[in-house]
């Protein structure tokens, strides 16, 4: 029994033993279950935060039934299977940081770089004790930066490129581990503190660049003693730079530049002898570089760019850069030569020496070197650019912008230079043809040559496939062959990288080539005013469907605008100005929604603005200006919101101040000046409170100046002159201070002129022809009695006066043309008075004693003879034959007539010669001579829309003549070689001298028949009878003859058929191709039928204005009217 116990006692230790064991064993693979538990449920925390995965990693390789050791960008240790590594680098995940990834205990690197992060840092990361790195960098996490317990083991922390915020904790510089530090591109703020670099022996990279960082460098930078990078740049940094700094002797790079360092660059610096990069950019340096940077050798890379550094670059300083890779001395005051001695920088890549005062040559011996890029823009350098230059193989930027370069470029520039990519030659003074051989440097994606004196044709470029940008605008280039297609344009078809054309100020006089819609879809700008193109522009243009530029103003482009512009949905500029154009606005532009600025100026575009421009609502600067616009202004401009210029003057627009236009707020320019508008100027008008340009010159519009124009604080230019504006001159204006120009002339304004504020500037030539103003002396107006009101007393006397004054007129008419010849002055002078006074003496010179040579002319009353005055004016002198009073009579009519109209479409005067014995007009000297020679000659031929256009005209002048005064005014001789063509064939009406002044409703029987056979109304040859509707039978006749280029004279005419008759057979029988000229038709699918109907049409006008009886005639502003709405419909069938 005692044995058994014995035994069983010495049996127990081994059992404990063994039951130990077992326990033992079993808590450890628990222990491990649950830390392998905890790391899988931390990385589905983590996948659970991500709320994008656009490559579907997490998704596709992150299974529940695979051990989490081998899910994607995990790793783990080998023993004990936990993770130790989170590497998504570049997944593009979106979302958040979870706290779980605290949890991770046996992490020991988490790099997250380059996704798209949110949120905060979380503070859990202070427990991973094994973490030695945290790679955050490009993302976009905000908040501050937790603050690191000093157990970490942490060697790298990168966060740069996000946006965190708040000071820089203290605890990362108490990681005694730690090894780099990169927070640049954040918005960290506070300074450094002074012990930063006590328990941070190990720092090698300090990176704290493109902050908000302030305060000065601590003194004890030098404790950080391994440091070999030091980035401090693009912050607030103030003070001046430690000298310390000159003991970190192992330091390599260092960054400063953009802080607001004071006291320079501190001399210590020699001391770092391992130094290879120093850049202190934006540092405001003055004088000349320290002297002792030329002296350390280890340098690499210089950047002292954006200073204002002076002195000049002594030859002799370069001999110890033996590594020098990159100078950079951009945006300096340095001058002086560019020593040759950099040719002897063996290891240079890179010079930057732009923006500088460098003059002299550049060194030939550049081109030793195996340069990559040069940059010497925007300095003073002169002569030829060293042909060694352009042998450098290793070339891929020359930037010569800006400078005095002379002289040619090479015959073979281009086969030495494979790797060019950038050629910026503009600002200079070459010359020469640019070499065809360009075409070899097949790399290039920028040539810069324009702003140069560059000649001869542009060479083809087709090979240059990788070109993005081509300049060659302001050279004196050409075409290959004048008039012909642009070939080197068809050649640029080649090249499908192709951004930006520009080729403005040549003078390529050409056409451009329908292969234009060839070109590449990623041109975005196409530049070429002003270089003498001709002939239309090509329908092809609407294939360039990502066209956001379009210049090709002032050139000499003719034909309609192409509705296909219509499809360039990105077209944001479209410059058309100063050509020929002509044809509708095509409504196609409507459909640019991105259209901010649209330019038609000075062209003869006609018919109405389209209504559907309402669509145009991202427009701020439209200028229609100088064309040949005409019916009302569509209210839909008051759509046009962001409105900042208009320009609609120089037309033929009508009706009332275009409506919603003053509600404008951004709009500053309005011109509406020299059109037909009429009506009252909105009172609300200081609703554009942006208004500083503001003219209504040369219209109809009638009331009061409204006193609101007085609260148009930036107003600048104001100009009402030429209306019939009454009333007074608003106080108001008196506080415009910015008010520069002011012009209120010939309208029917009265009362006295303000003498506040600005008033004290303006001068007489503001208030002319305004009867009713009175004011001071110097503005040459009636003096302002004492209590005398000009409105009230007028009220009272023009009404009772009114009757009197017309009778009065009438009976001085009568009277003064009764007396005409007795009144003539024996001297010679100037009948009117806006007429220049010409003497017999200088129109005997001018016209070389009125020789045959000059005279271009001549009639049964007169002469017409050529000259050129002595200031260089070309005229046209009409002389009258005096033998008889009926011819003496006949100047004396017409100056009568010519004295009281002007109108764009009647022959001007410039001047005339009077006295007993001589007689002469000096009229405008019109270049294309009469219609008469356009229409009968052999030599000169009118399409369609010219002779419609030269119809309106005369219709125009017309209606002037009938209905634009107290009386009418009858022409009485209306035909073709009295209509005179000028530059842009606009007709004018001339030759007044059998004119008739009527009043209001009033014939005249005329003894004589003066009117010329076959163009004379009925009653006016049977009875000598005189009305504004005789002239409208010889429109009537004019315009078959327009149609036909068949004269009424004819010898085909006679007793029994006349051209009336004739053409009126035809449209009854529907046969008017047998009478119209056949030239005008075309053949069939060529705008035939648009060209039959709108003939048609013309014809049947005619018929109304060739009634037999005078009242059964249409008037002449229907016909207008009428005229007008063809030319609309022929336009738009002709532009489909």
């Amino acid at each position: 029994m005692q044995y058994q116990k014995h035994q069983l006692f010495m049996e127990k230790p081994a059992y404990f033993f063994i039951l130990h064991t077992i326990l033992s064993l079993s808590s450890t693979t628990i222990c491990s279950h649950f830390n392998k538990t905890t790391d899988q449920e931390s990385l589905i925390a983590f996948k659970s935060s991500i709320i994008s995965d656009p490559y579907e990693i997490l998704t596709k390789n992150w299974s529940s039934n695979a051990t989490i050791c081998s899910w994607m960008g995990a790793s783990c240790s080998l023993n004990d299977q936990r993770v130790t590594a989170l590497n998504f680098s570049g997944f593009s995940f979106k979302g958040t940081i979870p706290p779980a990834i605290g949890n991770l205990t046996f992490l020991t690197s988490l790099d997250l770089s380059y996704n798209k992060f949110t949120g905060f840092i979380p503070n859990e990361l202070s427990n991973l004790s094994r973490l030695e790195l945290i790679d955050f960098s490009f993302n976009s996490l905000t908040g501050e930066i937790p603050s690191f317990c000093n157990n970490l083991k942490l060697r790298i922390l990168n966060l740069l490129n996000n946006s965190l915020g708040g000071n820089i904790p203290y605890g990362i510089f108490n990681l005694s581990s730690i090894e780099e530090v990169r927070l640049r591109a954040n918005n960290l703020q506070g300074g450094l503190p002074t012990d930063m670099c006590n328990g941070i022996s190990r720092l090698r990279g300090l990176y704290l660049s493109w902050n908000l960082l302030s305060g000065q460098i601590p003194f004890d930078i030098y404790k950080c003693s391994k440091l070999v990078d030091l980035s401090l740049s693009f912050n607030h940094f103030n003070g001046s730079l430690p000298s310390s700094i000159g003991r970190l002797n192992k330091l390599q790079r260092l960054y400063l530049g953009v802080n607001t360092f004071h006291g320079g660059v501190p001399s210590s610096l020699r001391n770092l002898s391992c130094l290879r990069v120093l850049s202190m950019q934006g540092m405001s340096l003055t004088g000349q570089i320290p002297s002792f940077i030329f002296n350390m050798s280890s340098l690499e890379e210089i950047n002292f760019v954006n200073n204002s550094l002076s002195g000049s670059l002594q030859s002799n300083i370069l001999t110890d850069f033996k590594r020098l890779r990159i100078i950079s001395l951009s945006d300096n005051k340095l001058r002086g030569d560019i020593p040759k001695s950099f040719g002897n920088l063996t290891m240079l890549k890179y010079l930057y020496l732009d923006d500088n005062d460098f003059t002299g040559e550049l060194p030939t011996e550049l081109g030793n070197l195996n340069l990559v890029e040069i940059n010497v823009q925007n300095n003073r350098l002169s002569g030829p650019i060293p042909f060694s230059i352009f042998n450098i193989s290793t070339i891929e930027t020359l930037a010569f912008l800006y400078n005095n370069f002379s002289g040619q470029l090479p015959s073979t520039f281009g086969l030495s230079l494979p790797n060019l990519q950038g050629l910026y030659l503009s600002g200079n003074k070459l010359s020469g043809a640019i070499p065809n051989s360009m075409n070899n440097a097949s790399s290039l994606t920028i040539l810069a040559m324009g702003q140069n004196s560059f000649t001869g044709s542009v060479p083809y470029l087709g090979n240059l496939r990788l070109l993005k940008n081509l300049y060659l605008a302001s050279n004196d280039l050409t075409g290959e062959y004048p008039n012909k297609e642009l070939g080197f344009l068809s050649s640029l078809t080649s090249c499908r990288n192709l951004q930006y054309i520009t080729l403005s100020n040549n003078q390529l006089n050409g056409l451009l080539p329908a292969s234009i819609g060839n070109f590449s879809d990623s041109l975005w700008s196409f530049r070429a005013y002003e270089c003498g193109i001709r002939g239309s522009i090509p329908v092809e243009i609407g294939n360039l469907t990502n066209l956001a530029d379009l210049y090709l103003d002032s050139n000499e482009l003719r034909g309609f605008i192409p509705w296909t512009i219509g499809k360039l949905k990105g077209l944001a500029r479209i410059y058309l100005g100063y050509n020929k154009l002509q044809g509708l606005i095509p409504a196609d532009l409507c459909l640019l929604s991105k259209l901010g600025e649209l330019s038609l100026s000075h062209n003869s575009l006609q018919g109405p603005i389209p209504e559907c421009f309402s669509k145009l609502k991202s427009i701020q600067k439209l200028y229609l200006d100088s064309n040949k616009l005409e019916f009302n202004v569509t209210s839909n401009l008051q759509n046009l919101n962001d409105l900042i210029w208009l320009n609609l003057s120089m037309n033929n627009l009508r009706g009332f101040f275009p409506s919603g236009i003053e509600k404008f707020k951004v709009i500053s320019e309005l011109d509406l000046s020299f059109n037909s508008f009429s009506g009252d100027v909105p009172g609300d008008i200081d609703k554009a409170v942006s208004l500083g340009y503001l003219s209504l010159a040369h219209n109809k519009f009638q009331g009061s100046i409204p006193p609101s124009i007085g609260n148009l604080k930036s107003l600048e230019f104001l100009d009402l002159s030429f209306n019939s504006f009454s009333g007074f001159i608003p106080d108001s204006l008196e506080v415009l201070t910015y008010l520069k120009h002011f012009n209120v002339s010939y309208n029917k304004l009265e009362g006295k002129i303000p003498t506040g504020g600005i008033f004290v500037n303006f001068t007489a030539e503001s208030f002319l022809k305004n009867d009713g103003l009175c004011g001071e002396t110097r503005l040459k107006v009636p003096h302002c009695g004492k209590d005398f009101n000009v409105v009230s007393l007028m009220k009272y006397i023009v009404p009772s006066c009114v009757l009197v004054l017309v009778v009065v007129v009438l009976i001085l008419v009568l009277m003064r043309r009764q007396k005409r010849t007795k009144q003539l002055p024996n001297d010679e002078m100037s009948l009117l008075n806006p007429w220049r006074g010409s003497s017999y003496k200088e129109l005997a010179r001018t016209t070389n004693d009125f020789s045959e040579s000059n005279k271009i002319g001549s009639g049964g009353t007169s002469s017409v003879f050529i000259g050129t005055l002595s200031d260089g004016l070309i005229v046209a002198i009409k002389v009258f034959n005096l033998q008889s009073e009926k011819l003496s009579r006949s100047f004396d009519s017409e100056v009568e007539v010519l004295r009281a109209v002007r109108h764009r479409n009647l022959v001007k005067v410039i001047g005339c010669c009077c006295n007993q014995d001589f007689k002469a007009l000096v009229l405008e000297y019109l270049p294309n001579g009469s219609l008469d020679k356009w229409l009968h000659s052999d030599n000169h031929f009118l399409d369609l829309l010219q002779r419609l256009n030269i119809a309106i005209d005369i219709a125009l002048a017309l209606e002037y003549l009938h209905r634009g005064h107290m009386f009418s005014i009858v022409h009485c001789d209306l035909k073709p070689s009295n209509v005179l063509l000028d530059e842009d064939m606009t007709a004018h009406v001339g030759d007044f001298g059998i004119a008739k002044l009527l009043g209001e409703g009033e014939w005249m029987v005329h003894t004589k028949t003066l009117a010329t056979i076959g163009y004379m109304a009925p009653e006016y040859g049977a009875h000598g009878i005189v009305s504004t509707n005789g002239d409208i039978y010889s429109f009537g006749i004019m315009l078959l003859e327009i149609c036909t280029r068949k004269k009424p004279t004819d010898e085909r005419f006679g007793d029994e058929i006349s051209l009336k008759s004739w053409v009126s057979f035809s449209l009854q029988e529907n046969r008017i191709t047998e009478v119209v000229d056949t030239n005008l038709l075309g053949r069939e699918g060529q705008n035939f039928s648009a060209n039959e109907q709108c003939l048609s049409c013309m014809l049947c006008l005619a018929m109304e204005c060739l009634a037999t009886l005078p009242l059964d005639r249409i008037s002449i502003s229907e016909v207008v009217s009428k005229l007008e709405k063809i030319r609309s419909t022929f336009l738009a069938n002709k532009s489909h």
